[in-house]
């Protein structure tokens, strides 16, 4: 859901106070309902918000920090206390992401009117998506600058890859939602099935190469295998072509091959970053994060109808819009909303990071969420605003076809790659910076190519 849809919304025009402003960041139930299409899917925007804040509680729960006289020192807190990591498989949300992105983008795809060519199509998608993450990258682009000036490019090279490490999904997405159009021509029950046993079998065959010859280059094509598969299902579920009965039975079946391949395997247990796995799943994705994919997928399509029913409800909904509305303005800065609220309890003397040398460990860090939850609310606010307001040229509408449309959505798919890779390098790196003009390069020139002075 994104306030755009909310007449008259914060795009709409500037605001005269700080009343009005809140008032349209922060619309009446009432005024939610009634820009709420009948047909809507409120289930999917309820997983994408709730995935959210698990995504962004996790993360400030999972940091150990704490400041010496010497140094700054930073662990994981799964990484210290290794019980706690199968809880990561309730606590890897990411699936759901993928999947209420690609089931949006195919009920976008049955519109009346929606008949763009792919590239179009594909640029027009990314046009909402990539506004707050220009804004991101300018503002880290000139904190890197001014550190790497004043502590030296080492320490811009350290905080640059905090900065943009989140940054991963971004790039898989665009490449997932250039697939979608493809899956949605997909006509029978079967052949979503077959395709996400196709891409488990790949997975499978890419974590075999990687385990046997040692090199990890073999697992990168899991990034699109494996988190293809959330979107596979997720079109699968807009299509209407799974039933309950079967997600119920296929994701009980998944979760228990998941189980044995964990048990007898060479995998490891936890589906996040740890700090110290010796096979990663996540970096790059494996067999075991794409079996978790499907059953965490089709639980939430056996769950869809009373989740549907849940969301009715007007505090409910009014919540879910807003979130939903704000939701990469969450995503991108809840990073620096944690490490905000570390430094400043660190300045108060409550700093949390050890479960074992700490006798209020976890006292502290249900101070530490309290007070991450009121930074990041205030920078909601304060950056919402941006999230929403249309770039000159840049939200155009987009005109083109044939050849021109085609390159338009290869190069937003090289703006995925690139960003993906500057994710994984680090900003503050020459391959980073590289890598970032090569994200802004390929949309820029994906933009001129659908400007309407090119028809």
């Amino acid at each position: 859901m994104s306030l755009d849809n909310l007449p008259p919304s914060v795009s709409d025009r500037p605001a005269r106070g700080a009343a009005p402003l809140l008032r349209r960041m922060f619309p009446s139930a009432d005024r939610v309902a009634a820009g709420t299409p009948a047909e809507r899917d409120r289930a999917v925007d309820v997983a994408r918000i709730v995935s959210l804040l698990v995504v962004m509680f996790g993360h400030c729960t999972f940091v150990l920090a704490t400041i010496t006289a010497s140094h700054l020192q930073v662990g994981n807190l799964l990484g210290t206390m290794p019980a706690l990591q199968p809880l990561t498989w309730v606590l890897q949300i990411m699936p759901l992401f993928f999947l209420a992105g690609a089931a949006s983008a195919a009920y976008g795809l049955d519109r009346p009117g929606a008949d763009q060519p792919w590239g179009a199509w594909l640029f027009s998608r990314s046009q909402r998506l990539a506004r707050p993450v220009f804004w991101y990258l300018a503002a880290w682009s000139a904190a890197l600058g001014a550190t790497a000036l004043i502590a030296g490019p080492t320490t811009a090279a350290r905080l640059g890859e905090q900065c943009v490490a989140l940054l991963w999904f971004i790039g898989v997405y665009l490449v997932i939602l250039a697939c979608v159009p493809a899956v949605t021509r997909l006509t029978r029950p079967g052949a979503y099935a077959g395709l996400v046993v196709a891409l488990l079998t790949v997975a499978a065959v890419c974590d075999a190469a990687r385990i046997h010859y040692g090199v990890i280059a073999y697992g990168l094509p899991n990034f699109l295998a494996v988190w293809l598969i959330p979107a596979v299902i997720g079109v699968g579920y807009a299509r209407r072509a799974i039933t309950t009965t079967w997600a119920l039975g296929i994701a009980a079946a998944a979760l228990a091959v998941n189980a044995l391949l964990v048990v007898v395997g060479p995998y490891e247990v936890s589906l996040v970053v740890t700090g110290d796995e010796k096979l990663s799943n996540v970096t790059p994705p494996t067999l075991v994060l794409g079996l978790h994919c499907v059953w965490m997928s089709l639980l939430f399509v056996a769950a869809a109808g009373s989740i549907r029913r849940w969301a009715q409800r007007p505090r409910v909904w009014r919540w879910t819009a807003i979130g939903n509305g704000g939701a990469m303005t969450l995503y991108l800065w809840h990073i620096p909303a944690i490490v905000a609220t570390i430094l400043a309890l660190h300045v108060v003397g409550l700093d949390a990071y050890s479960p074992y040398g700490q006798h209020d460990f976890w006292l502290l860090m249900a101070v530490r969420a309290g007070l991450f939850a009121g930074v990041m609310s205030l920078l909601f606010v304060l950056l919402l605003p941006a999230e929403h307001r249309r770039l000159p040229w840049w939200d155009e509408g987009v005109r083109a076809t044939g050849a021109r449309s085609t390159a338009m959505g290869v190069l937003v798919c090289l703006a995925g790659i690139s960003i993906l890779v500057m994710a994984k390098m680090s900003l503050g790196t020459p391959a980073g910076w590289c890598a970032l003009l090569g994200f802004v390069g390929a949309l820029v020139v994906a933009r001129v190519l659908g400007s309407a002075h090119c028809s």
